[in-house]
């Protein structure tokens, strides 16, 4: 384990934070997870709402109305709050595939991930393709097996299915007492106390829990004698497979603790999260162009990883998220802007609760700060020095293309403002045609459903009613290359000339063929993903 530095007031607020993702395919239960964590920490007292204030229907940390509508996360939320002597900085994320690239980019921000899985359908695909991700960024991987309420797979299956599809060494650290609606509880392996359980009126406060030592006498009777024949011989096998938790093991991304439960009854939820505390990872690193920052050193330093618009109708405003990356973050400091080469005074810093917000006066490495976002673009870079920059952000490349409408043209000037500003938060990328009077839009994006977001979002926040147009073009291509060769290219024969928000020629054509086909005939222009631009 790393040597932490000797302890003051910086350090010890540094070790007690706990900033994390969470991750799942569609309908594993994440944002059914992340109400309970809530719930559990005392952040509100009826899963749902917050202090009883909302709508009980609604979860409280799906904010935009098209999240409510449509019962889906597809932005991501940070929800703070304190907890034993710790402090929680809980990011969740879009549980959608076609908000992957949010997700993405929020995992930057992390310094862990909770991997939500369903009882019943093991590692789905979303799931794996996130958990690769944090296979990328190192970050230690948390395992909750959700839905045992529900008929399940067996478990040893489900541990298998984690190490044979996910590579990781799975070590259960609770073992569930059966399933559906026989599920009762569960075995905490580390202190051998069983956990049993009552549902509470509609699942909105927490569960009823009584502990009894495995040894007791009466636990037979108790959860019947079949079902803790059951657990006794399981938790035999387990004891000489030697599956135990190794901290080491877990940072470095070769093993993962897990947890049965169900977030939908509460049922090993607190188990869950108090393990969470004790062994999730203090802040990390994180890489610059020039080096390793430390968590503990002195300067501030922080990189902005979401840009969100009117998340709060209230304020109708833009907001950068901040992740701190080391030192003390201070209301009212100033700070170098690496990518104007200017400093600015921050006067306004918030801390977040969903779409809530307060003024805070100081933060510490592991915090999300949100700042009035006065010209950022994801990816920039903050500090109390100048001459550093962290690694800059990846852009996933878009795969689907069509023209936005105005409906309106009296609403031109709300039109543009929402276009601008949506592109601003990574929403999707906006090109215009070169060789052509039509200056309607045409978007790119990574998945379908952030389309209807766009039209859903430019209605509600800017007033303005918009229509698609398909394009019969699938794949796009940043150019590089003389002017002369460029323009040597057959545009309008299946290849439409467009522009991206920096200048920059981008190609977009109808089928990978057409590009293999333009890639030999034309040598002297490069055709690249947008990953690679830099």
């Amino acid at each position: 384990m790393a040597t932490l530095p000797a302890p003051s007031p910086i350090t010890t607020a540094i070790n007690a934070r706990r900033t994390f993702a969470i991750i799942s395919h569609p309908d594993a239960g994440k944002t059914t997870l992340t109400e309970k964590l809530l719930l559990y920490g005392n952040a509100i007292h009826l899963a749902g709402s917050v202090r009883a204030r909302r709508n009980q229907r609604n979860t409280r940390s799906d904010w935009m109305s098209i999240e409510r509508e449509r019962g889906i996360s597809i932005s991501s939320t940070v929800l703070q709050f304190p907890y034993r002597d710790c402090v929680i900085n809980l990011l969740d994320t879009p549980g959608h595939q076609d908000f992957s690239e949010d997700t993405y980019r929020t995992l930057m921000a992390a310094d862990s991930a909770v991997m939500v899985l369903d009882a019943a359908k093991g590692v789905e695909p979303q799931t794996r393709k996130l958990f690769e991700v944090c296979r990328r960024r190192h970050l230690p991987v948390f395992t909750f097996i959700n839905k045992m309420d529900r008929p399940a797979l067996d478990p040893l299956e489900l541990l298998d299915e984690v190490e044979r599809v996910l590579g990781m060494q799975p070590v259960p650290l609770n073992w569930p007492i059966g399933d559906g609606p026989e599920f009762r509880g569960v075995v905490d392996r580390r202190t051998r106390n069983v956990h049993l359980y009552d549902r509470t009126l509609h699942n909105q406060k927490m569960s009823p829990e009584s502990i009894h030592p495995l040894s007791d006498g009466r636990l037979s009777a108790t959860i019947g004698a079949t079902a803790f024949a059951e657990l006794t011989n399981s938790l035999e096998m387990l004891d000489t497979l030697e599956l135990e938790f190794d901290p080491v093991s877990t940072r470095q991304g070769r093993q993962t603790p897990v947890f049965f439960g169900s977030a939908l009854t509460n049922f090993g939820v607190q188990l869950f999260l108090d393990a969470f505390v004790d062994h999730a990872p203090h802040p990390a690193a994180y890489l610059t162009e020039t080096g390793i920052v430390d968590p503990y050193s002195t300067p501030f330093t922080g990189f902005i990883f979401k840009i969100q618009a009117n998340m709060n109708p209230r304020h109708r405003d833009s907001v950068a998220f901040v992740r701190v990356c080391s030192g003390r973050f201070e209301r009212n400091m100033e700070v170098w802007h690496a990518q104007t080469e200017r400093s600015l005074r921050l006067p306004r810093p918030y801390k977040f609760f969903a779409e809530d917000r307060e003024v805070l006066d100081e933060a510490f490495a592991g915090d999300i700060v949100g700042l009035p976002n006065n010209g950022f673009a994801i990816g920039d870079t903050l500090s109390t020095g100048a001459g550093l920059r962290f690694a800059t952000l990846p852009r996933f490349q878009p795969e689907y293309f069509q023209r936005l409408l105005n409906t309106d043209i009296s609403r031109q000037k709300q039109f543009q403002r929402g276009l601008s500003q949506l592109e601003s938060e990574g929403a999707m990328q906006v090109l215009y045609e070169t060789d052509s009077l039509r200056r309607a839009p045409i978007l790119a994006v990574v998945g379908m459903l952030q389309l209807d977001v766009v039209c859903a979002r430019m209605e509600e926040e800017y007033g303005v009613q918009t229509t698609l147009e398909p394009c019969d073009y699938t794949v796009a291509r940043w150019l590089n290359g003389t002017e002369a060769a460029i323009d040597e290219l057959p545009w309008r024969h299946g290849l439409l000339r467009t522009k991206d928000q920096n200048g920059r020629i981008v190609a977009l054509l109808r089928s990978a063929f057409t590009l293999h086909h333009l890639q030999e005939k034309h040598p002297r222009v490069e055709f690249h993903l947008l990953d690679e631009l830099g």
